[in-house]
């Protein structure tokens, strides 16, 4: 019976007893007559020694040992290991799953190893030490929010994964509606529509860790999945959301143990940062800092609104259609001094928004700003870009008649919850802190996907391979 079971963790607080022990083996030495195996599981390892037992069990198979807690001698305590003041004297035991040869280490950190070959056994990579502190790190981390946002009176939500495809700067994935054949649903680069209805709705503080797909190009720190702490908040002004944001990763961050440079993150605009800096992801600390592994946060603020569009980026030509497009989501609010020109769509190159952006060690860790809540004023966004009024009826018709039924002025933000935690951990890649990322190629863990799909599928979703 499973309630019969001890964790190894807990062995060294119960020498004299007889345990039941359950785990992989981690290491085996013969001694003759003696074997020794070092026993894991989730919470520790422990050292086995088996008198002519245990000689046939290979490495990382699955066992059931019984057998009596001992105290080591005090020259053979072990003071690396948290058990390492005990040892089990085995009596009995099953191999509940014998393993066959390896087909790659796990101890070690494993970043010698080749990475679609991790990936491909990514059951295996993920025994290692270093992995599951990692995953423990982000399961600790995200109870830490989630008791922030509670505290702070914030409603977790969820939003579809099969929605509309609508223009938030990156290529939709897009999904084949069986029963309404040459139609699609993209899946969400963001809930970002969708957490604006909830404020219309009247719920005020929304919350969620929101999955988010994105056709992008793959790079150490983005990939085509990722998961963001999304947040909105009804009646409130730019710099409300930054204080609560503030509060929320400040204190969300010394709970997992992390290092902060500063309580309060000092606040640049983009014209500070980019003359200071040279970019608007730039880090504050200094060297000695970055030995020590401190997080530097600080925030960006009055961004311009548009840019040119670059003809060389796909996405920006087909979203800014009259050479103009938005520098971060089309959705955002111009600063009140703004206001006037971007309802009348001049002075273009002028318009600052509410963005601001939330950065942490040269990276972008957050993104946000007040969203426009009037619908003359998303209009105007989509005139100054060069849509005509049947296309943005067409693209966000839903938004505009959300709009005019009493929608509160409300901002909010998403935060890239996989780079913060790689930061936290010391990690160089998002893939580090996830349990099943992808490859460089954009080949998924494990499986070989993407993959062809039977004829038979297509023919009935009327797809044909061109």
């Amino acid at each position: 019976m499973l309630t019969d079971r001890t964790k190894v963790i807990d062995t060294s607080e119960k020498v004299g007893e007889t345990v039941t022990l359950f785990g992989w083996v981690a290491t085996k030495r013969d001694h003759g007559k003696l074997t020794f195996i070092d026993l894991r599981d989730k919470s520790g390892t422990v050292q086995c020694v088996g008198y002519q037992l245990l000689g046939e069990l290979t490495p990382e198979s699955v066992v059931k040992i019984t057998g009596e807690v001992k105290a080591r001698p005090e020259k053979m305590i072990n003071p690396n290991l948290s058990t390492g003041t005990v040892e089990i004297d085995v009596k009995a035991y099953e191999v509940l799953n014998p393993a066959i040869e390896l087909p790659i280490p796990v101890e070690g950190d494993g970043y010698e190893i080749n990475e679609e070959v991790r990936l491909k056994y990514r059951y295996l990579d993920l025994r290692r030490e270093r992995m599951r502190r990692n995953l423990e790190l982000r399961s600790e981390f995200t109870k830490a929010i989630r008791a922030e946002l509670d505290q702070a009176e914030f409603t977790e939500v969820e939003t579809p994964m099969l929605t509309k495809s609508t223009k938030e700067g990156s290529r939709d994935f897009i999904v084949p509606s069986r029963h309404q054949p040459g139609k699609f649903y993209a899946l969400p680069q963001s809930p970002q529509q969708y957490k604006q209805l909830l404020m219309t709705a009247g719920v005020e503080r929304y919350f969620q860790f929101a999955r988010c797909i994105r056709d992008e190009d793959l790079r150490a720190d983005r990939g085509y999945e990722h998961t963001q702490i999304d947040l909105e908040m009804s009646f409130v002004e730019r710099e409300d959301v930054m204080a609560v944001v503030e509060q929320l990763v400040a204190n969300s961050v010394q709970a997992v143990g992390g290092v902060l440079r500063d309580t309060k993150f000092p606040v640049l605009t983009y014209e500070e940062a980019m003359a200071k800096h040279g970019d608007d992801k730039f880090d504050l600390r200094t060297p000695e800092e970055k030995e020590r592994g401190v997080l530097g946060f600080a925030w960006v603020v009055d961004y311009p609104f548009f840019k040119a569009v670059n003809p060389q980026d796909p996405a920006e030509v087909a979203d800014g259609k009259s050479g103009w497009t938005f520098t971060h989501n089309p959705f955002s609010m111009p600063k009140v001094e703004f206001l006037e020109d971007h309802l009348a769509g001049q002075n273009i190159g002028k318009i600052l928004t509410t963005q601001y952006d939330l950065v942490c060690n040269g990276y972008e860790i957050g993104s946000g700003s007040i969203r426009a809540h009037r619908p003359e004023i998303l209009t105007a966004t989509f005139k100054i870009m060069g849509y005509s009024d049947e296309e943005i009826k067409k693209g966000v018709g839903h938004m505009l008649e959300a709009f005019a039924v009493g929608t509160p002025p409300h901002g909010g933000i998403a935060l890239g919850l996989e780079r913060l935690i790689m930061i936290l951990a010391g990690e160089k890649s998002l893939k580090e802190i996830v349990a099943f990322p992808m490859t460089s190629t954009g080949r998924a863990a494990v499986m070989a996907a993407p993959g062809e799909v039977e004829a038979a599928l297509l023919k009935e979703l009327k797809i044909k391979i061109a």
